[in-house]
Order: C-alpha cells, then structure tokens, then sequence
C-alpha cells in the first residue's frame, strides 16, 4: 500500500499494491497496522456504509457535528468524483476542497479525518461506494453544505441533469453551516 499525503492536512491518498495473474487480481483494501501508521493515530472504525448510484447522483457535501466521522472510501464499481471540503474554521485550508477520481479500475482509497464535509459526483452508468467511518452515523447531527456552493467553488466534472436527494437540495452556505473548531472537535 502506498500513502500519498494531499495538500489539505489530513487528506491521504491510498493506492493498494495490485498483484495480477492469469486469475485476476488481488489487494489489501484495508490493513490497521500499515493504515494507523499512514494517518499518525490509531483509528478505530465502527461501521461500514455500502452506497449504489445512478449516473449523475451527486450525495453531499455531508459531515456530522459533534460526533464527527472520518471517513475511508473507495469505489468497488464504477467511477466517481470524490470530493472533501475542510470546515475546521482554525485550519489555514478553511473551505478549500480536493477532488479526485475514484473507481473499480483505479482502486484509490480516500482517508478523509473528521472536520471535513464529504459529497461526490456519479460519473458512470452505476457506481457502488464503499465507506468504514470512526464514528455512528446519527441522522440528528448530519449537517449538508450546497454542492454548489459559490464561497468554496467545487469544480464539479459536470453539473448538468443532476440527481439531488431532497436533503441535498436543501443544502445550506458554508457561511451558514456549524463547522469545526479543530482544538474541541
């Protein structure tokens, strides 16, 4: 496994070793000892969420206040735009996204920390995402930011014939939001 740090604090890239033959292929997804080592702290994953979407469904930006999730995501079919915004107001990347390309062929994992909102954009046909978070989802704490949001600025790959949830579609301002003070969060 490789750990590629990105240039928001936190943010790590991971690209699995891929060993192929005649048969296919196989990867470590997930390994504690290596994954704890990559991130500085050890990490304790209490849940795994399993996501199928349509082309053009865009989920997010999504965070959970209070008890904050971090998330690791891959895509085990199919290919999305992933993307993390920082919302620790005491972070010098405050509102700054990243985006990149996850899917079946590529097999990139995201390490995104808590203090940042997570959405991502369906660009196949289908795609099913995979995700193990640190804390409970707990529906009373989600909070959702605009995708579209004109303060942070996300460089969608398309924002045309979009499929919103109706959560979604109420998304409000980053400038609305409750967001992360990184010394009590």
């Amino acid at each position: 496994m490789k750990f590629v740090p990105l240039t928001l604090d936190g943010l790590i890239a991971v690209e699995p070793a891929l060993f192929k033959d005649d048969r296919g292929w196989f990867f470590e997804s997930f390994r504690k000892n290596l994954f704890d080592q990559a991130v500085g702290t050890k990490v304790d994953f209490v849940q795994d969420n399993h996501c199928h979407s349509y082309k053009n469904v865009l989920r997010g930006l999504h965070y959970q206040i209070l008890h904050p999730q971090g998330k690791l995501v891959r895509v085990v079919h199919g290919e999305v735009f992933d993307v993390a915004v920082d919302i620790r107001r005491s972070s010098s990347t405050f509102g700054q996204w990243i985006g990149m390309l996850l899917s079946a062929e590529n097999q990139k994992q995201l390490w995104i920390p808590a203090g940042f909102a997570h959405g991502y954009l369906t660009l196949s046909d289908t795609a099913i995402f995979l995700y193990k978070t640190t804390a409970y989802w707990d529906p009373s704490l989600e909070r959702c930011i605009r995708y579209d949001d004109s303060d942070i600025g996300i460089a969608w790959p398309t924002t045309e014939d979009l499929i919103l949830s109706a959560k979604d579609q109420a998304g409000l301002a980053l400038a609305d939001v409750e967001v992360f003070d990184r010394t009590s969060d």
